[in-house]
């Protein structure tokens, strides 16, 4: 509450409530992908290999110390309220001696925020691109009638594999926002939850 939180319920099977989140998660899956597929390794002084998995701290770092273009700050700053300092900063000081690994994990940081910040550009870019091609809410009002996908009834009599896709039509009770309808249901479809996010209905034509 002090800090102005609050919780947000969303349509059960499709949830589109903390859309903040999601778009937050968006390029972060992306940025591990691109380490995961170059499968990027580095060997200590010791010999010892480190993978990818090693290597999530630093993506963590990159990501947190990168300034958004949405928001004009970093993650860190609208979290914590102040940046980690970076190995780098570190390095910058007049060091009498540097252990050898210190050098190497620098070089491999170096290495990793520029990889990292890369990727997570391609995917904010990609992310946008995708959603701004594809994603039109459709308008729907208290009346209209609309037919409701079967995916997410495992139980309807027949099988659902030979049903419709979209089943019956059914009126428009009500509204819940822009993403969510309550709809009038009968028959079969009598007794299950009344609320859909509108990706799974279509207007009845």
């Amino acid at each position: 509450m002090l800090l102005g939180t609050k919780l947000s319920f969303s349509t059960a099977y499709h949830p589109q409530t903390d859309g903040l989140a999601e778009r937050m998660i968006q390029p972060l899956e992306e940025m591990i992908r691109k380490f995961c597929a170059y499968g990027l390794e580095f060997k200590d002084s010791d010999g010892f290999t480190h993978d990818w998995c090693t290597i999530i701290p630093a993506l963590e770092l990159a990501y947190k110390t990168s300034i958004h273009a949405s928001t004009g700050k970093t993650p860190a700053i609208l979290e914590t309220g102040w940046n980690p300092k970076l190995p780098v900063d570190t390095l910058k000081k007049d060091l009498v001696d540097i252990h050898p690994n210190a050098s190497i994990f620098k070089l491999l940081l170096d290495k990793v925020r520029h990889h990292a910040n890369e990727s997570m550009n391609h995917a904010f870019e990609y992310a946008k691109q995708k959603w701004d091609k594809s994603h039109k809410t459709p308008q729907f009002k208290v009346g209209d009638l609309i037919i409701v996908s079967n995916l997410n009834f495992n139980n309807i009599k027949s099988s659902k594999k030979l049903k419709d896709s979209f089943l019956e039509p059914f009126i428009i009770k009500a509204l819940h926002g822009t993403n969510a309808v309550q709809a009038e249901l009968s028959g079969e479809l009598e007794n299950k939850h009344p609320n859909f996010p509108v990706v799974l209905v279509k207007h009845y034509t």
